[in-house]
């Protein structure tokens, strides 16, 4: 497939496990650039053992667009081969314990001092300083300390979770816009940088009033379930035949809904009317939608809100996805023909570009070290006999 994806003259290699650095090195090759992927020889990254199900087909997603080559990082021969390569690179992204390049004399002010266009993305659970930054750190810490889990379930339970990695891809998200402002920055300085981000500091930034509730008032947010506390109405709501989300948390919006419900005067109701009072009264007015919902058909419930143009929609698990005629008309998600499952659907590119789309030009690489020969070639110059005397030495 062409390549006019916004970064296709970008190099990236990605030194990282698991999930923020992959996800970091996923959304840069789905929009254009060239990521080398290193791994350790053998085993590889764990991803690919990854997800549920008998067959594991997470990695088709995170190593997608990606070249793999495989590197001993533990050894000396292996953390100078990799050097060379970084040198021919114009991002490294990283997630490892906070110094560990510095360890494997990987350092960015090594790195820096033979490419100083290089930019360094630099992923981990607290930063790069501070004292906690030589603690261990994975996601599901980061989503505790930066305030997400302790708000997320029933009040009367412990704190839940998502039933995703939000802290690691919202830690990889942040690492992308930060390797994206860099890029920018040095097509005006030809100077690279370091960019570091934290796990709990990135899942701090979408705390929304967390902090300063309490700073200004004492209020410390608790678990509310399915809902927004003060924010009504917006909730699933039971049908006869499943469950229909509904965001009408407006006035003019509310209004709309009550004349769909057909209970105009509802709209007027000093109980509901505004905003403040929607929310003294959030439980009332949830059994009351609830109630009403619960007469029809989930088809019906939708027809009345695109009728009245309120927010709403299905609750949708994967099938659902699949059969949507919005999805299919926007390419949402998309066919890949992988090496080790045939063709496999998955979520596309994203965001949408008009002009330089992003695509997915090459499966994930089946097996580790997979294009050692093409790119330790390509880049590096080494021959044939020199990659096989590192392979017996277990360097690669």
């Amino acid at each position: 497939m062409v390549n006019n994806g916004a970064l296709k003259d970008i190099r990236v290699v990605e030194l990282g496990q698991l999930l923020a650095g992959p996800f970091c090195g996923q959304l840069l090759g789905d929009m254009g650039a060239d990521v080398i992927k290193v791994e350790p020889p053998v085993t590889g990254d764990p991803m690919r053992d990854w997800g549920q199900g008998a067959e594991k087909v997470q990695w088709e997603v995170i190593a997608r667009n990606k070249r793999s080559v495989s590197a001993n990082l533990r050894v000396a021969e292996g953390q100078a081969l990799v050097k060379r390569l970084i040198a021919h690179a114009d991002v490294l992204v990283e997630n490892f314990k906070p110094g560990t390049l510095e360890k494997w004399g990987l350092g960015p002010d090594v790195l820096l001092a033979e490419n100083p266009g290089l930019i360094i993305a630099r992923m981990s659970g607290y930063g790069q300083d501070g004292p906690y930054s030589d603690r261990a750190g994975f996601g599901g810490i980061g989503e505790a300390m930066g305030g997400w889990r302790y708000i997320v379930g029933e009040p009367d339970r412990p704190p839940s979770r998502m039933g995703i990695s939000i802290g690691d891809t919202l830690t990889a998200t942040y690492g992308c816009m930060g390797v994206l402002a860099a890029l920018h920055v040095r097509e005006r300085t030809g100077k690279g940088q370091v960019i570091d981000t934290a796990l709990y500091e990135s899942v701090l930034q979408v705390m929304e009033g967390l902090v300063p509730e309490y700073d200004r008032m004492g209020l410390i947010r608790e678990r509310s379930g399915s809902v927004l506390k003060g924010i009504a109405p917006s909730n699933v709501y039971r049908c006869k035949d499943g469950e229909f989300m509904i965001g009408a948390n407006k006035d003019s919006l509310w209004k709309r809904l009550a004349v769909a419900m057909g209970q105009p005067e509802l709209g007027d109701d000093p109980r509901y009317a505004t905003h403040l009072a929607r929310g003294e009264n959030q439980d009332e007015l949830d059994a009351l939608i609830d109630a009403w919902t619960r007469t029809l058909t989930m088809d019906e419930v939708d027809a009345l809100m695109i009728e009245h143009s309120i927010p709403a929609g299905r609750v949708y698990r994967a099938p659902d996805m699949l059969a949507d005629p919005h999805f299919q008309a926007r390419g949402a998600i998309i066919e890949v023909e992988t090496e080790r499952f045939g063709p496999l659907k998955m979520q596309s590119t994203f965001p949408r570009f008009s002009a330089t789309p992003g695509s997915v030009r090459r499966p994930a690489p089946a097996v580790v070290g997979q294009h050692n020969a093409e790119i330790y070639g390509e880049l590096l110059g080494l021959s044939a006999e020199e990659l096989a005397a590192m392979a017996d030495k277990g360097v690669i």
